[in-house]
Formats: structure tokens, sequence, C-alpha cells
């Protein structure tokens, strides 16, 4: 990117460019190892050295063992150039663990950003910066900045993604995907889209894909899709045990409480929610639903009122109450997920 520009690398201009960039970043660098690093001739790097002179810029060149270019004195330094995935590495490096106000700093230099950036690839990393919200415990899994880009630009340009997609460290599996939206939740990136090889909706994890390929085939988003509602859903209701719990407070008190991808909630009326969600491990789970400073009843499943009671008994005894009741029902609370916090994919 140059004057906030981005060039087709194969372009004449492009490659002085990166000649120059090149020059800046190793003064002294021979033609030799130009060459070699930017995948050309001795012959053409001259050739664009010499069109660099004619723009003006002092490109020196000393003959020798300790010879090679370098810019000469009195030259202002040309304003920075950024590939598509180093521009989308700078983002995701400022959006780790956090969650940007476009009014403070670091919100205004994103902003920055994002406004030299080519339409294809400003459209998706807005999008993403949108959805991003801050992780509780400042710990984020930012995928490969090479991947994220390419499933950025697939998604811009509407192309079917073949991915292939880990889904443990030994198995690896091939995806034909139609990229919808990329979505930033609590420090984990997120691809929603159409599964052709499973022939429905997955919500992939960026930091899972290994490899991506842009297909031919156009990839089109459904025109009503909320791309965060859809991933904040998936969070709360994709695993094995399906909770139900009803809260004796209204929606805005529990959402205190619980973090959106933790449950679904419902107001059953002014005063009473609907939770819903789903986990892995139900005693896990128990121990969130603790954290509820409101009356509530388990309503589903019969397995998470044991694992509540299990866990009323456990702080009783903490606190020197002997005598709990085997039953006591405390406060639970579920979560969209086991502590993995990996959402269910292909």
């Amino acid at each position: 990117m140059r004057h906030g520009v981005f060039v087709d690398e194969t372009t004449p201009t492009a490659r002085a460019l990166m000649v120059l960039e090149m020059v800046q970043n190793s003064p002294g660098i021979s033609g030799e190892q130009l060459a070699e690093r930017l995948g050309m001739t001795d012959r053409a790097v001259r050739r664009y050295v010499g069109n660099l002179r004619d723009a003006g810029i002092p490109v020196e060149s000393q003959r020798g063992k300790y010879g090679g270019y370098r810019i000469g004195r009195g030259m202002r330094l040309a304003p920075l150039m950024f590939t598509a995935p180093e521009a989308l590495g700078l983002v995701m490096a400022v959006l780790e663990g956090r969650q940007t106000d476009p009014t403070d700093p670091v919100g205004q230099a994103v902003g920055k950003i994002i406004r030299v950036l080519p339409k294809p690839l400003a459209e998706p990393v807005e999008a993403v910066v949108r959805t991003s919200e801050r992780t509780p415990d400042g710990h984020s899994s930012a995928p490969d900045p090479q991947v994220a880009a390419a499933v950025a630009q697939g998604t811009s340009a509407h192309r079917r993604l073949r991915l292939a997609y880990r889904l443990g460290q030994d198995r690896v599996v091939d995806m034909d995907v139609d990229p919808w939206a990329l979505v930033v939740r609590y420090g984990k990136w997120y691809l929603l889209g159409w599964s052709h090889t499973a022939g429905a909706r997955r919500i992939l994890r960026i930091d899972r894909v290994a490899t991506v390929q842009e297909l031919d085939e156009v990839a089109e988003a459904p025109q009503d899709l909320d791309p965060l509602t859809a991933v904040e859903e998936h969070l709360a209701q994709g695993w094995t045990h399906r909770i139900e719990v009803v809260v004796d407070a209204p929606v805005e008190r529990v959402r205190w409480w619980l973090p959106r991808k933790q449950a679904l909630l419902t107001a059953i009326d002014d005063s009473t929610t609907l939770l819903r969600a789903s986990t892995d491990e139900l005693d896990w789970y128990a121990e969130r639903l603790a954290a509820i400073q409101a009356p509530f009843r388990v309503v589903a499943p019969p397995e998470l009122k044991d694992e509540v009671a299990k866990v009323g008994r456990r702080m009783l005894a903490s606190a020197g109450v002997d005598d709990a009741p085997a039953h006591a029902e405390t406060g639970s609370r579920s979560t969209s997920g086991s502590p993995s916090d990996t959402p269910s994919g292909d």
C-alpha cells in the first residue's frame, strides 16, 4: 500500500515500489539479494532501480565486497507499504483482547487503517471490528493473518472457499464453504457460512483453518442474515445438554450476570426470564449458574439439578454449614459450551 492505495504486485510500478521498500529496509543490499528475494533477474533489478532514479529517488549503488544499494541523503522515506495480510494482521493485533471505541486513540488509529484499505478488504475488516468484543480474561485465539486475510477476501468477493479444517490434533478435513461473515467474539475469530460438505450452516473457528483456496463458485449470504446474533445463539445452543432455567429477575439483570454467549434469554414477563443454553459439562455449567444473584429453578435437564445441588452443598460446607439439605436447589446458570469454548462445527 502506497499513499493509501493497494497496487497489483505484478505491475512494473508495484515491483519498483517493492525494490524501494527492500532497499529502505536493508541498506547495502546487493542486486543479487534483491533479485532472489523479489523473484526477478539482476537485470530487472537494475531496470527498476533506474525507474526509481528517473522518478527523483536517490538510489545509490556501490561496487565491491561491502557495496550494494542504499537510499541517498535527503530522501524522505516513502509511506508505509502493507500487503493485505499485514494490514489485517495489524488490525488483529490492535483488537486482541479489547473492544475498540471509535472515539479513543486506538479506535481512531484502527479507523485510519480501514480507510486506506481497498474496498474488498476494508468491508470484511470493518465488519470484524464492529463484531469484536473484549474477551473477559484477556485471552484470545487470533488466527494466522495470512489465513484470515484469505478468508476475508473470499467473503468480500462472495466466492466459495475450500478449507482444510482441523477437527483435532491429528484430523484435518477438506470443506467447501460459502462464507457469509467473519465475527470476533471474546477473542476468537469465527466464520459463519454454509458448508456444502455437511449440507448445513456452520460456524467455524478461523484459528483452526490450515489452508484456504478460493473457488470460482459464487457464494451469497441470506438477505436477512444477522451474523452477530447467529454466532451468539450458536455459542449458547450448540452443545450436548439442552438447558432451561427460569430466573426470577428481568432479562436486563440476568444479562448482567451472564455473558451473551452463555445463554439465550427470553422474557416471560417483566420480572421473570427464561434462560436457555447448552453445555458439554454439566458440573462446570452449574458453577456458572451459581453467579446468578436471584432465585431460579432448573427446568431441564434433571442431571443439572443434581450438579447444582452439589455446588450448593459445597458452598454451604465452605461456610461452615454442616447440615445442608441434600436436595438444596441453589441457582444454576448455563453456558454455551465447555471450558474450551469451542463451537461445534464440521
